[in-house]
């Protein structure tokens, strides 16, 4: 007999993962290592020590531990807004009049509003422990700064923030959050780096990229005694962190009985979807269940759907190591949109790896369409989710509205990555009819892809 399933799925501590999953170690075929940028050779621990912590260079390349142990500083401070719920949408599902059940995991029950923290205080620990002064980052939609700033304060570690022009000009909340924590918030690009000022004179005006914010973020790193790069997405050391999500989404599905059809999440760098699907993919690369994963990234920046599986640079500044990736080029900035922090121009290694060799599938989504579902979602089910949740509730309410036309009785899960407060105006933008959607054309993509590394 079915278990009674409550309304919210709450684990007690002691059921609190230990452990994080490490996905690569379930993957025959690895992901392609990362390469120098100079010498296009594999780079080494030595040589990604000068950039990133001691501790999180060995986690980044580590493929052969399928669990790595979280220190108790850590399970402390998680502690503090973890377990996160796992929800049933009833309403939603009611109000769709559809069979399917949805889930969705809640990672906005933290002051910063988003899953980024789950990352941010492991890495301000491991930067904290190897005795450092500070770290330097970007952040897009600012839910990454904001979540360094906070963890980094927790340590009394210095944060310095390079963020994204345009969302730093869009989000003056998420921007005096951080500031209150204690950080140092620059648009980027900015004038303060020889980067920033080489993009600047290159593109006059521009509202700037993750890529451009990547660069000016690893040379302060690069240039101040005591400090290192730390990133909120796209490296295999911050998917790890993030598998939090999934494992305890795990657990609380196998304590009712509950096992998942399709499993969505938003895709910008990879951090919150990687972090949802790894206990299940791994589960899927040992042959002991099957899903269906999809990916969800805005029209007007998809990588997976409309990108190159090839080597390029992580940055627009061309200083951090190769990854070989789905990328519309190290050039692509995006469109001035609403996507918040699914603006990167490439995808995660690992989960390019996953979606090349046929794990999972992308689709794009437009931008009118996103604040419709997440105005939707926000009347039925009470919370008002961020924009790039919002990607993942558009498809979720698709496949929903698929069931009703087959009549299967599908379980759908989805990542619900944090609330949209510091969003308003986007949402404003939307309710007064001002939103565009923004679709790059063949030729901006080529364009964005003309300068792609030569490695063989």
């Amino acid at each position: 007999m079915e278990k009674a399933i409550p309304y919210k799925i709450y684990l007690e501590e002691s059921e609190l993962p230990k452990a994080w999953y490490n996905v690569k170690a379930d993957m025959q075929v690895k992901p392609a290592p990362l390469l120098d940028p100079v010498t296009k050779k594999p780079i080494t621990e030595e040589e990604l020590s000068k950039v990133f912590c001691n501790e999180l260079v060995k986690q980044e390349l580590d493929e052969t531990n399928a669990y790595i142990p979280i220190p108790e500083e850590i399970l402390s401070f998680y502690k503090m807004y973890r377990p996160a719920p796992l929800v049933r949408a009833y309403c939603l599902e009611q109000k769709l009049k559809t069979p399917a059940k949805i889930y969705y995991k809640f990672e906005g029950n933290n002051t910063s509003g988003s899953h980024k923290l789950n990352s941010a205080i492991a890495q301000a620990y491991y930067a904290k422990k190897q005795g450092l002064k500070g770290v330097t980052t970007e952040t897009g939609a600012g839910q990454w700064g904001t979540a360094l700033s906070m963890a980094c304060s927790y340590f009394g570690l210095d944060c310095k923030v390079f963020m994204v022009k345009v969302s730093y000009e869009q989000k003056p909340f998420r921007r005096e959050v951080m500031r209150t924590y204690g950080a140092s918030v620059t648009p980027s690009p900015s004038d303060k780096t020889e980067v920033g000022k080489k993009i600047l004179s290159e593109h006059p005006g521009t509202s700037g990229s993750l890529g451009c914010a990547i660069s000016e973020a690893v040379e302060t790193a690069s240039k101040l005694d005591g400090y290192r790069y730390v990133l909120g997405s796209v490296l295999n050391q911050v998917l790890l962190h993030q598998t939090i999500i999934g494992l305890e989404t795990k657990t609380a599905m196998d304590k009712y009985g509950i096992k998942p059809d399709i499993i969505i999440g938003c895709a910008g760098g990879g951090s919150n979807l990687g972090g949802l699907i790894s206990p299940f993919m791994g589960q899927k690369l040992r042959g002991e269940a099957d899903y269906r994963f999809i990916a969800v990234e805005p029209e007007s920046c998809p990588s997976l759907s409309r990108g190159k599986y090839v080597y390029d640079y992580c940055d627009t500044g061309r200083v951090c190591p190769l990854s070989k990736m789905y990328t519309l080029g190290s050039g692509f900035i995006p469109a001035p949109n609403h996507a918040g922090g699914l603006r990167y121009h490439g995808m995660s290694s690992t989960l390019s790896a996953l979606y090349d060799q046929g794990y999972m599938e992308a689709v794009t989504v437009k931008q009118t369409e996103v604040f419709e579902a997440a105005e939707y979602f926000a009347r039925i089910e009470g919370i008002l989710p961020a924009p790039e949740s919002s990607h993942a509730i558009k498809v979720a309410i698709d496949e929903a509205k698929k069931c009703i036309e087959t009549g299967e009785e599908k379980t759908i899960l989805f990542g619900l990555t944090g609330t949209g407060y510091f969003d308003m105006l986007a949402y404003e933008k939307f309710h007064d009819g001002n939103m565009v959607n923004y679709r790059p054309t063949d030729e901006e993509i080529l364009n964005g892809l003309k300068n792609i590394p030569d490695v063989e």
